[in-house]
């Protein structure tokens, strides 16, 4: 059998659903080749979606006309919004989701895709003809031809899980390895290396002391993770917290012999950010306790999901250190954690657009680029599949500045810096934080995607409706006059300082203790303007509210970053010989030679480029 697409997308998770319904929205014949397709979009760990950076990222996969919002929204069992007592550059909402119901509503969507076909098979081999990815051929002996090959393998390529002394060939627990895939890639000269990362227990709800943990409730207000959601309809669960003792170290230390992590059958990095509990205890001797927290599995299911107690140890180890948190005590668990080894590919030879520099029309997204999450994944899938399609129909690339979106902040950091560990977003990573909110994704990026053809007309129209009534409040806020005797009392029962003449309203506005909300009941004038907006109106109250609060240190954020573009428009790319620069240091010489850098931007944030560095390359420039 023969077939032909402009673009396949091979491995049918957060990276490659998001890469295979861009690519077919904008155009493409496309088809997703899936070794399961009752595992589309599979939550492999957390069945959870957004966290503190990462739920930013899931907001801008939505505004681009993407899907990961969309799905969780309409399978969220739990909904928070965290940081709320910081400032709203850290503002981040998570959600628990119903891990099944995520998987058939990713499904839906996908199956009624126009121009998506999914094909259920295992991609055994790229084909490469004068270096360039034409094809692919998979184990039922099916050969593929496309324009462009999208590879989102995950966790799946020589994947190799350990419980103890233990080893399993396997993608993820009860799911087979992909195998021959990784050495067809590097016979052409794209470096492999292997990561680990691991996934905790899963517990029998009916075996546990819920009296004995506290209780985490979630918010039920406006707040969504799409733009274009409705209102959540699952039942909102509470999640539970607790913390392990030195008893539980206690049994946890005597067990470290077995541990693959320390008896060196593992030798492959794994996340510093995640880390599992046998690691917290060896890292963090003197810390008497570890939080963790136990999270619904879905809806009906009684399976729970341990966060904080990733772990390889052997069975019998992992159940007898639980046993000694007293929530724990009569502890029925379904299956235990577990490590698994896999290959990714060094991201640093991938253009910013996901491409390869060595294997033209070859893109990689996801955990296959160095990268752990699935919001990091889907966030590399999109830009992926629309770079995928531009390369199949012409077009300009499609990227994104480290002051448009977080997405941009990881590609960057992927393919300027690479990765020695699995790459997790955090807003410490962005420069330009109060840029990259995440009540604003849809401001900063659908318009983009719209000009792409990814946005359709209905959503551009939301977004222009909330623009104006966004501006509609601001510009109110700036001109309406307030005199200090009608509005005094109000201030004072506010716990704000009376005025000792008039004002503007917006200057009301920049108090700390005055919010739209609470001082529109005191302003008929104001309270009517407001009722006016009738599509959601707590989200444009918000989003006017913050940049009323914020302008400042918005309008310094964006000087700051208008300079750094400066340097981004210096092209830099095919104009040197870096070898023979003896004005450079060794390793800058090194690194730009491997790296190759379009911009002196992108230079200037290679590790081990200094400033001297810079200013030698923009002697060299005549500038």
């Amino acid at each position: 059998m023969d077939f032909k697409y402009d673009v396949i997308v091979i491995g049918a998770g957060h990276a490659g659903c998001e890469a295979a319904a861009a690519a077919a929205n904008m155009g493409s014949k496309t088809c997703l080749i899936t070794m399961d397709m009752n595992k589309i979009g599979q939550m492999s760990c957390n069945p959870a979606v957004g966290g503190i950076a990462k739920g930013q990222i899931v907001r801008e996969i939505d505004a681009l006309g993407g899907y990961m919002g969309l799905v969780t929204d309409r399978t969220a069992i739990q909904f928070r919004m965290l940081n709320r007592s910081k400032g709203p550059a850290m503002w981040s909402p998570r959600a628990q989701c119903d891990r099944g119901k995520f998987i058939w509503a990713w499904r839906e969507i996908l199956e009624n895709t126009p121009n998506l076909h999914i094909w259920q098979d295992t991609v055994e081999e790229l084909i490469v003809e004068n270096g360039e990815a034409t094809g692919v051929m998979t184990c039922w002996g099916v050969t593929f031809h496309a324009k462009c090959i999208v590879l989102t393998a995950g966790t799946f390529l020589n994947g190799l899980m350990h419980i103890g002394h233990k080893q399993l060939a396997g993608g993820r627990m009860a799911e087979p390895a992909s195998y021959h895939l990784t050495e067809s890639i590097t016979r052409h000269g794209i470096t492999a290396g292997r990561m680990k990362t691991g996934t905790p227990v899963r517990i029998d709800g009916r075996s546990v002391h819920y009296e004995l943990m506290e209780t985490q409730d979630g918010e039920n207000d406006f707040h969504r993770f799409s733009f274009m959601s409705e209102p959540r309809k699952l039942k909102q669960l509470q999640c539970w917290t607790c913390f392990t003792n030195e008893e539980v170290h206690e049994v946890l230390r005597k067990g470290l012999p077995d541990s693959p992590l320390f008896n060196g059958q593992i030798q492959s990095i794994g996340p510093r950010y995640c880390p599992s509990i046998e690691t917290k205890i060896v890292t963090f001797p003197d810390k008497p306790q570890h939080q963790l927290f136990l999270e619904p599995e879905g809806e009906t299911t009684q399976e729970l999901y341990l966060n904080g107690f990733s772990s390889s140890l052997p069975m019998d180890i992992q159940l007898a250190a639980l046993k000694k948190v007293p929530a724990f005590k009569d502890l029925v668990v379904y299956r235990p954690g577990y490590a698994i080894e896999y290959d990714y590919f060094d991201p640093t030879q991938l253009k910013h657009t996901l491409e390869s520099k060595i294997i033209k029309n070859l893109f990689l997204a996801g955990q296959v680029n160095g990268t752990t999450g699935y919001e990091e994944a889907g966030g590399q899938g999109i830009i992926a599949g629309i770079n995928a399609h531009i390369n199949c129909h012409g077009g300009e690339p499609f990227t994104l500045g480290r002051d448009e979106a977080y997405i941009g902040v990881l590609i960057d950091d992927l393919v300027t810096k690479g990765v020695d560990e699995p790459y997790r977003m955090f807003t410490s990573r962005a420069e330009y934080r109060i840029l990259l909110r995440q009540d604003d994704a849809d401001m900063r990026l659908t318009e983009r995607a719209y000009k792409l053809g990814l946005v359709k007309q209905d959503r551009y129209e939301h977004l222009c409706s909330k623009r104006e009534a966004v501006n509609q409040i601001i510009d109110f806020a700036k001109t309406f006059s307030i005199k200090a005797a009608l509005i005094n009392d109000a201030l004072e029962s506010l716990g704000t300082a009376r005025l000792t003449h008039g004002c503007k309203l917006i200057d009301l506005l920049n108090r700390p203790q005055i919010t739209i909300e609470n001082i529109a009941g005191h302003i008929p004038a104001f309270k009517a303007m407001l009722d006016q907006i009738t599509d959601r109106k707590e989200e444009v109250i918000e989003a006017a509210e913050v940049l009323i609060k914020y302008q400042g240190y918005i309008d310094r954020e964006r000087m700051i970053a208008e300079k750094i573009h400066r340097l981004e428009a210096i092209r830099i790319k095919g104009k040197f010989d870096y070898n023979s620069l003896n004005s450079l240091s060794t390793e800058a010489r090194q690194k730009l030679m491997k790296i190759d850098p379009e911009t002196l931007a992108q230079a200037s944030r290679i590790p081990g480029i200094s400033p001297s560095d810079i200013n030698v390359l923009l002697v060299l420039l005549g500038r």
